[in-house]
């Protein structure tokens, strides 16, 4: 075969590096009259001496979106590439999956693990004489699974789409240059599929972090309910309310600026 009759091998697509959005002026000067206000006509002491379980909080927070957001991307792909390539055996299940746990609230899904499975370990007398029971009768193991199966959930549609939208031709061209499946899928189909869903991740990844708060529900530590533990203690509303609204918000522009530099290095960086 000559050269010129040998099929193409068509070049990785790469997106568009994903740009930060921006306050603007505007938005920098209202939020800089807002903080000046807060700051003269709003109480902050208790911050002396709240500022450790603070400081805990926004640890505890930070690592369960990194934890939960990094398992649930790992269990996304694979749930994602099965729907589109089979076996029927696996696609099913994950097509089942990924609609059960979109279809139903992730606070229900928390309190089923927490107090359901969690009191059938109780009960269960060899499981509590086990050496997993000091584990399993903490809180952290049921928000960690519950939050990463709604991750992989949502995030295994996304990468359903992203896998079924990489054009079959490319494929059919590595094939024919004996590319083996694997190389396949590890230098064409995951690097486009993953481009594509780039843009969706940041706003789940945001979500999910919007999503941390209801593990305050089943007693874990984070910072949402270190500030309901001040509004308890001191009577005050707005204040610590305030306060997360605002650590919520930076850490969603720093999610944002993390993706972005995230395609922006993808983008300046050609296929081999």
């Amino acid at each position: 075969m000559t050269d010129a009759a040998k099929p193409a091998l068509q070049p990785v697509s790469v997106l568009a590096p994903t740009k930060a959005p921006a306050l603007g002026r505007w938005g920098w000067i209202i939020l800089g009259a807002f903080a000046v206000y807060a700051a003269t006509t709003m109480r902050w002491d208790w911050l002396l001496d709240y500022y450790p379980k603070l400081l805990w909080g926004l640890l505890a927070t930070l690592l369960l979106l990194v934890v939960t957001t990094a398992l649930g991307l790992a269990a996304a792909i694979p749930l994602g590439f099965v729907q589109v390539v089979g076996p029927r055996w696996l696609s099913v299940p994950a097509r089942t999956f990924c609609s059960i746990i979109r279809g139903t609230p992730l606070l229900l899904q928390l309190w089923l693990l927490y107090y359901g499975l969690g009191s059938v370990f109780a009960a269960n007398p060899e499981i509590r004489d086990s050496a997993l029971w000091p584990l399993l009768r903490q809180a952290w193991p049921y928000a960690v699974i519950a939050l990463t199966v709604s991750y992989a959930a949502y995030e295994g549609e996304v990468f359903r789409g992203a896998f079924a939208g990489v054009a079959k031709g490319q494929l059919e061209a590595a094939q024919s240059f004996g590319m083996s499946r694997w190389h396949i899928f590890r230098r064409i189909w995951l690097p486009q599929a993953f481009n594509r869903a780039l843009p969706t991740l940041v706003g789940e990844t945001i979500l999910q972090l919007k999503a941390t708060p209801l593990v305050a529900t089943i007693t874990v530590m984070d910072v949402y309910s270190v500030a309901a533990q001040v509004r308890q203690a001191t009577y005050l509303t707005y204040e610590p309310l305030i306060l997360i609204s605002v650590i919520y918000v930076l850490f969603a522009l720093l999610i944002q600026r993390a993706f972005a530099a995230f395609s922006t290095t993808r983008y300046m960086r050609s296929p081999r």
